[in-house]
Parts: structure tokens; C-alpha cells; sequence
């Protein structure tokens, strides 16, 4: 596996369609792109259909404004049987100015599908630097505070199914 198929880098122009109230472009237009550039780096990844199970620690640390170029970084952080977790970064650029900021940060966990939508195998991640180790690392702290707080959120569902308050 090269470090190109465990990574992916798309540019958006940032149109006037996504824009909120406040003429910055609306989360929710953002959160589309997220996904769908998890989806693209999973798939070329795994060579095969994705869909997402989890989005975790979702990080707007500053506005994207209407006009501007943005980047998002992609890399596949961590496999388990048929997950996989893609770590995602975003850049906007000031095509004006080229002033270039850090905007967003998050982590998509996407599962590997067959046709029928069941879980099918993904491939082994291949660590080759130090970094990739690190990231993979962090990806399997994330994953298992996700399995505590999922385990967490069923235990209150159970409870909260019963009448008394």
C-alpha cells in the first residue's frame, strides 16, 4: 500500500450556495464536503464502497468565508476488520491575499461494504513512519472511548425506557 492510496487531498471553491445567514459558509455545507472526502479516501483506500458509521471530534476552529479555496487533507489513520478511521484536515485560502488558514479538524470512523451492505473485510494498515504509528495510536484511544461512551449511551437508553423518572 503506497502513501498516496492511504491519503487524499480535494480543493473546493467555497460558493455563495453555502453560504449561511452570516455570509460564512454554513457548517452543514462543510460537513457534506467532510463526508464526502471520507468517503473518497476510505474507497480508494479499501477499493470498495463505504459508508459512514461515526464522526467524531469535530473542530471549527475558525470561519470559511464565502470565495475562498479550501483544502481538505485526508489520511486513513487506523484499520480495524472493516473500519476504518480517516483523519481530516482543512485549509482556507484568501485567493485575494494567499493568506492560507487552519479551519477545521475532524475523524470519520467508515466501514467497508459489499453490495448488499454488509461489513466486508479492509486491508491491513501498513505503518511506515513514525507518524503513521502515532496517528495510529490516537486513532485506537479514539476508537475505544467511542466503544466506552457507545457502551454508556445503551446503559441510558435501557434506563430511559423505564416509566418512573
Amino acid at each position: 500500500m503506497t502513501q498516496q492510496e492511504k491519503t487524499l487531498t480535494m480543493t473546493v471553491l467555497m460558493t455563495p450556495d453555502m453560504a449561511n445567514f452570516a455570509g460564512n459558509v454554513h457548517g452543514g455545507s462543510l460537513l457534506k464536503l467532510l463526508d464526502q472526502v471520507a468517503y473518497a479516501c476510505a474507497a480508494k483506500y479499501c477499493k470498495n464502497y463505504v459508508v459512514t458509521a461515526a464522526l467524531d471530534q469535530v473542530f471549527f476552529k475558525q470561519n470559511v468565508n464565502v470565495g475562498e479555496l479550501v483544502t481538505f487533507y485526508a489520511r486513513v489513520n487506523h484499520v480495524g476488520r472493516s473500519s476504518m478511521e480517516i483523519g481530516i484536515k482543512v485549509f482556507a485560502e484568501n485567493l485575494r491575499t494567499h493568506v492560507r488558514r487552519f479551519t477545521t479538524s475532524c475523524f470519520f470512523t467508515m466501514v467497508a461494504v459489499d453490495e448488499n451492505g454488509k461489513s466486508v473485510l479492509a486491508p491491513e494498515l501498513k505503518l511506515e513512519t513514525e507518524l503513521e504509528r502515532i496517528y495510529f495510536e490516537a486513532a485506537k484511544l479514539r476508537k475505544q472511548m467511542r466503544q466506552e461512551s457507545l457502551e454508556k449511551s445503551r446503559a441510558l437508553e435501557l434506563d430511559s425506557q423505564q416509566d418512573d423518572f
